[in-house]
């Protein structure tokens, strides 16, 4: 069962970015888990598939976007979300959502660069001087050599 997105209106995917609904292929299929008879009749699970140049996003935001998600990128390039946490068909398309929102709002996060840094005077003293006591205690545990 393949729909578009129920009306064609923007929808909001975070990052002050809309898209345009008939962007975002919904698909619901027969989820697992608990849920009684509910589970064998009813196609609730929701999955959203959305190609990733088709969220107009720029080249960086893009590029963290792929990388964030990871196996949820497939080979032609698509965006591929599902969800099952509820028994509503509804709920879980608002939850396909809710994740593309916030794997669009965490791309737009970029990361700090790492500084280099270089231990304290005072750390390397400490370490030093805590290898030479440990080194004191296991010199002490052999033989005295008066045997």
């Amino acid at each position: 069962m393949e729909s578009g997105f129920s009306d064609n209106a923007a929808v909001s995917i975070g990052g002050g970015r809309t898209i345009d609904g008939s962007l975002l292929v919904f698909t619901f299929v027969r989820s697992s888990g608990p849920g009684g008879q509910n589970v064998n009749k009813r196609a609730t699970k929701a999955q959203l598939r959305v190609l990733v140049d088709d969220l107009g996003l720029p080249a960086m935001v893009a590029k963290r976007l792929r990388r964030i998600a990871g196996s949820a990128i497939t080979n032609d390039d698509a965006l591929l979300i599902s969800c099952d946490t509820t028994r509503s068909q509804g709920r879980n398309r608002q939850g396909c959502l809710d994740q593309l929102r916030a794997l669009v709002n965490e791309a737009h996060v970029v990361p700090k660069k790492r500084k280099k840094t270089k231990p304290t005077r005072g750390s390397v003293e400490r370490r030093i001087g805590e290898k030479k006591r440990r080194g004191e205690i296991k010199r002490r545990r052999g033989s005295t050599g008066e045997d």
